[in-house]
């Protein structure tokens, strides 16, 4: 049997670190810390895992500050960091990582951040750790997706996928800035082949999903957007949007995007607080179900047109295990003496869709193929 390992969990008792942490709590072979910058948060959430198979330990802490006295003194062996928007982030959490010789895991979903942690890439193989960012829905889930399925295709021309949140969603503060930063601002993405610029939250458009009907769409910046055109050279589109439940939110900051669009506001994301406060008025209103799909466009093997949608249907509120999923699989096989690749990458081929379909066993979750 191996050794316990000791997994430091940053935000751990916020949004998406609290699913985390209720995951790996019960693994034999897994000791919790739960950081944050609350010592009473945390340990009030760590009585509440009434399941861990050893007693979780806390740790007081702040992204803006030197983390590197607290990695010293509680010694993990994986900091997994949840606490973002990472947008406004850099590189000091997985920098204080590599120096502490430990394994880091971001759950970012900033396009400049995930594609640009290779910087760290030699530091990381220096110092014999794995510094993964983007272990999240995005580029993770997404790109297991098309690796799992694209060998019934001879090739792929579009792919075309978004993500439908639930209104009674558990979201902070932190994923509303990180949306907002981009709404309204203008990003690259890959149209008929070069790629052309598009604005947040615009391209207005919706998506039926099983299940739980239609919802709306629109376009957000992902890490995706630049990772994929080298990863799938044949793809001439690749077109990702993302909406809420509310039907006249989502409008309403379609509306909103305009503002920055136009010169005629800098940025949203001083607005966060009121908007954050606004989206929660739609709550009664809204339901605790959210969606992931994926279309892919192109040839079979036998040269006929080809289109196939995956999906996943998330209800009573488990959506955000989702996005949280990643982390807990390496979390795992680093508990389960499995080796992670050295060196500071996106996360790209560590995580099988089987392996992601799996892990998400036991929740209020389904999985749907259209296969034509």
């Amino acid at each position: 049997m191996t050794a316990l390992k000791r997994i430091l969990v940053i935000g751990g008792y916020g949004n998406f670190g609290s699913y985390i942490c209720r995951r790996l709590a019960p693994h034999p072979q897994i000791r919790l810390i739960i950081g944050g910058r609350s010592e009473k948060k945390a340990a009030d959430f760590a009585a509440t895992l009434t399941d861990a198979a050893h007693t979780p330990e806390t740790a007081v802490l702040d992204i803006t500050k030197d983390i590197s006295p607290v990695l010293k003194a509680v010694l993990p062996d994986m900091v997994i960091h949840t606490s973002g928007p990472f947008q406004e982030q850099g590189y000091a959490v997985a920098e204080a990582c590599i120096a502490a010789g430990c394994h880091y895991t971001d759950l970012a979903d900033a396009r400049s951040f995930v594609c640009s942690i290779t910087a760290l890439d030699q530091e990381a193989k220096q110092n014999a750790v794995a510094i993964i960012s983007g272990a999240s829905s995005v580029p993770c889930l997404s790109a297991a997706v098309i690796d799992h399925y694209q060998n019934r295709f001879d090739s792929i021309d579009s792919i075309d996928y978004g993500i439908a949140t639930a209104q009674q969603t558990n979201r902070g503060l932190a994923t509303t800035s990180a949306i907002l930063s981009y709404v309204g601002h203008p990003f690259e993405t890959l149209t008929n082949g070069r790629m052309q610029t598009t604005y947040g939250w615009q391209n207005l458009r919706s998506h039926v999903y099983p299940e739980i009907g239609k919802r709306l769409l629109a376009d957000c910046d992902i890490p995706d957007l630049a990772l994929f055109p080298p990863r799938y050279p044949a793809v001439k589109n690749i077109r990702f949007g993302a909406g809420t439940e509310s039907r006249i939110q989502h409008i309403g900051l379609w509306l909103l995007s305009f503002l920055p669009r136009y010169g005629l506001m800098k940025s949203l994301v001083p607005r966060a607080p009121l908007l954050y406060k606004i989206s929660r008025l739609f709550d009664r209103f809204g339901s605790g179900k959210s969606a992931f799909h994926m279309r892919l466009t192109g040839t079979d093997p036998r040269g006929a047109a080809k289109t196939l949608t995956f999906y996943i249907i998330a209800k009573s509120n488990h959506g955000p295990y989702i996005p949280s999923m990643p982390a807990i699989i390496l979390a795992q096989k680093l508990a389960e003496g499995k080796e992670l690749p050295q060196g500071a990458y996106p996360c790209l081929n560590l995580i099988t869709l089987e392996e992601y379909q799996d892990a998400l066993g036991g929740l209020d979750i389904t999985f749907l193929t259209e296969d034509a």
